[in-house]
């Protein structure tokens, strides 16, 4: 074997330490990018989750205002307040409004969090007869 045949069957066994690194770089941006996005779906959980409380909460107070107005003993006032713990960074609104018929009354539940101008909040809207 000639030196010639030695020096290609031994750049062959491995890789030039350049390849390493670019290799290595490679590697480092795609993690990178995997923690990022690691990062932003917890983000989206968390806020997934705030909306399924609201949306839960919401269905309560709604329920309650329906069961008061069977009962005869509902105000049709627009009333305002918060949750108990463990639900006490929520807040409620309830709202009445005429509708064209006088007997039916459109009622809004809106169940809010955080800061008012990120628009974080849950509205439900039903009539009541």
């Amino acid at each position: 074997m000639n030196s010639d045949q030695r020096i290609v069957s031994n750049r062959a066994r491995g890789f030039t330490l350049l390849e390493v690194m670019i290799a290595m770089v490679i590697a480092g941006v795609a993690l990178i990018a995997l923690l990022s996005l690691g990062n932003r779906s917890i983000g989206v959980n968390g806020r997934l989750q705030k909306i399924t409380q609201a949306t839960l909460l919401a269905q309560g107070k709604m329920g309650e205002t329906e069961a008061a107005a069977d009962r005869g003993s509902l105000r049709y006032e627009n009333e305002e307040g918060a949750f108990t713990p463990p639900y006490d960074e929520f807040r409620w609104q309830i709202a009445f409004e005429a509708t064209p018929l006088p007997s039916v009354r459109m009622v809004t539940v809106k169940v809010l969090w955080g800061e008012e101008k990120k628009n974080e909040l849950v509205e439900l809207n039903s009539f009541l007869f």
